[in-house]
């Protein structure tokens, strides 16, 4: 079966007073419908500039695409015009974002800005819009969802005001959800009720979700596939399955074991020592070489490819037998 997203050796790079930024240098996935993608890493490391370029959102210039191409159902999204990417945004693929309070426009109500959306992309009248933003609001749980409709968003907690924001990117039906960090700033208990609805809202409606996470413990929950991404590449790729009972690549059971567990015995977290490179100091060999306990010589001078080592599980680096 074709996946329904296909990203292939996606180049995203920006022009910057200290030279050329290669926020994502050479970036292959794919993912099928129905199923959910974690993208994981540090900070840095490409995850949000992968998920803003599958939605064209990237700000042109400075960024640009310098190779590769996204394939959306067979089509190239990096060659679309933009009168094709606004009928593709918001109405095939939707994106939450990290901060609903910066994605919310404050002198909006909440139920007008997801009526908005949906006449956008649906040939409805004022009032079908409006009782289909009664419906979304509670099918995401907002209780009272006739009156919280004309609430301002300065009006809802950060969890409601993340739930509107579910309501807005699933209103015209997606195939494919990109969650960008969606339980930032919010407490342990909201985190685990927004994760929940995801999984839940996938399984309703068949769509795609890629989720843009730092957390190990949000993948083993709600994936089936895991990129590792380390500075601006793919690190490792493969099922939770893989990723979780064989790590392959350092950097990846590095962040494994910095995991903390229940009932361990009282000692300090592991530490990957060091810093993600900056985008415009990348090295010229393996991009972890200098955090990594087994780098030399060579994994320092020369880049390693991504290599499949059992099906489906594949990794960047040289010390692998």
């Amino acid at each position: 079966m074709e996946p329904i997203l296909d990203v292939r050796e996606l180049k995203t790079w920006y022009n910057t007073e200290d030279g050329i930024a290669k926020a994502v240098d050479g970036v292959s996935f794919s993912l099928d419908r129905n199923r959910t993608l974690g993208i994981v890493g540090e900070s840095g490391c490409g995850k949000s500039v992968t998920a803003l370029s599958v939605m064209r959102l990237v700000p042109m210039p400075p960024g640009y695409f310098a190779g590769g191409d996204i394939l959306w159902k067979g089509r190239s999204i990096v060659k679309a015009t933009e009168e094709e990417m606004r009928k593709i945004r918001g109405n095939e693929i939707a994106m939450i974002f990290q901060e609903p309070m910066s994605s919310l426009n404050p002198v909006y109500t909440c139920g007008d800005q997801i009526i908005e959306q949906i006449m956008n992309h649906r040939a409805v009248a004022k009032a079908e819009a409006r009782r289909r933003a009664v419906e979304l609001l509670d099918m995401v749980g907002i209780p009272n969802p006739s009156a919280r409709v004309d609430a301002y968003p300065h009006e809802m907690s950060g969890g409601m005001r993340q739930r509107v924001m579910i309501a807005m990117a699933l209103s015209c039906g997606p195939e494919l959800l990109i969650a960008d960090e969606p339980t930032t700033a919010l407490d342990v208990t909201v985190q685990a009720q927004i994760l929940e609805l995801i999984a839940r809202l996938r399984q309703e409606n068949g769509m795609g979700v890629m989720l843009i996470t730092h957390d190990f413990g949000v993948v083993a929950e709600l994936c089936e596939e895991v990129v590792v991404m380390y500075a601006s590449r793919v690190a490792e790729r493969g099922s939770v399955a893989h990723i979780f009972e064989n790590p392959l690549h350092p950097y990846t059971r590095g962040l494994l074991k910095s995991i903390p567990r229940l009932g361990a015995k009282k000692e300090r977290l592991n530490v990957i020592e060091g810093n993600v490179p900056g985008a415009t100091r990348l090295p010229d060999g393996c991009r972890f070489a200098g955090r990594c306990p087994l780098a030399d010589d060579h994994c320092r001078n020369a880049q390693p490819p991504l290599v499949e080592y059992e099906p489906g599980h594949l990794a960047a680096c040289w010390k692998i037998t």
